[in-house]
């Protein structure tokens, strides 16, 4: 019985996925990599995250979010955050924010509990994608918030769906994967990678449109076109008025 409980030990340890975090960083090659990130949270997000991520009153677990999110929040400011408001803004990154330091930190949350990945380069890739189908997706998806180029606008409870023109294109391919905030998760099942890399396309490709009519007021809409209709127009029906009631005064005279 020892023997075959031995055998049977043994085996599921062979063929059973490995789950810890060292197992996982050795895997990937990451060890060192993972080493030092684990010193970078505890330094800069153990806080509010608590000292193995697990989460606390402040902020939400990271087990399992994925070295996405991880590059989305800290590429763009938004993490650490600098206060508990409503929504995290993007923000100029701190001094000890660079490159290697994110790629650090999101191998030790991604060795954690696995999560969405970050994207490869051909992923992103504008010129690989479709902007005439990207911007059907982003049409059928994003413009309820994001409006139709991507300017922004206010949601409920002091939230709202930021500009998309900061954005680079692996960062929207990583906040479609992740649903930062109110965003809702577009995963491969929803949005399929090709389709993101479509929708990036787009995005990226009305940034250099130009407006011919003029000044696009932000590209926010009928409201802001409204507004300037209204003050434009008011104000010349004022004028007008004053420069008749003058000359009619001055022909009495």
């Amino acid at each position: 019985m020892a023997l075959a409980l031995g055998l049977l030990g043994g085996g599921y340890a062979v063929a059973a996925p490995g789950g810890s975090s060292a197992d996982a960083a050795i895997a990937s090659g990451k060890a060192d990599d993972v080493a030092q990130g684990k010193s970078l949270f505890v330094a800069h997000c153990a806080s509010c995250h608590g000292l193995n991520a697990e989460g606390t009153a402040k902020a939400p677990t990271l087990v399992g979010v994925g070295a996405a999110a991880v590059d989305f929040q800290v590429s763009t400011g938004r993490m650490p955050a600098a206060d508990a408001g409503p929504q995290a803004p993007r923000k100029p990154l701190g001094e000890w924010v660079t490159p290697q330091a994110i790629d650090d930190l999101a191998a030790y949350v991604q060795s954690l509990g696995g999560g969405p990945a970050r994207p490869a380069a051909e992923q992103v890739d504008p010129a690989k994608g479709d902007p005439a189908k990207g911007g059907e997706l982003f049409r059928a998806n994003c413009i309820q918030c994001h409006n139709f180029v991507g300017a922004g606008g206010a949601l409920t409870y002091g939230k709202y769906a930021p500009p998309l023109n900061p954005a680079t294109p692996t960062q929207i391919y990583e906040a479609m994967a992740t649903g930062p905030q109110a965003m809702p998760v577009f995963n491969d099942s929803t949005i399929t990678p090709d389709q993101k890399r479509d929708m990036i396309a787009y995005i990226t490709h009305v940034r250099q449109q130009v407006d011919p009519g003029g000044s696009g007021l932000g590209r926010i809409g009928p409201v802001t076109e409204g507004l300037v209709a209204w003050i434009v127009g008011l104000s010349l029906l004022i004028l007008a008025a004053i420069w008749i009631t003058a000359k009619k005064r001055r022909t009495h005279a």
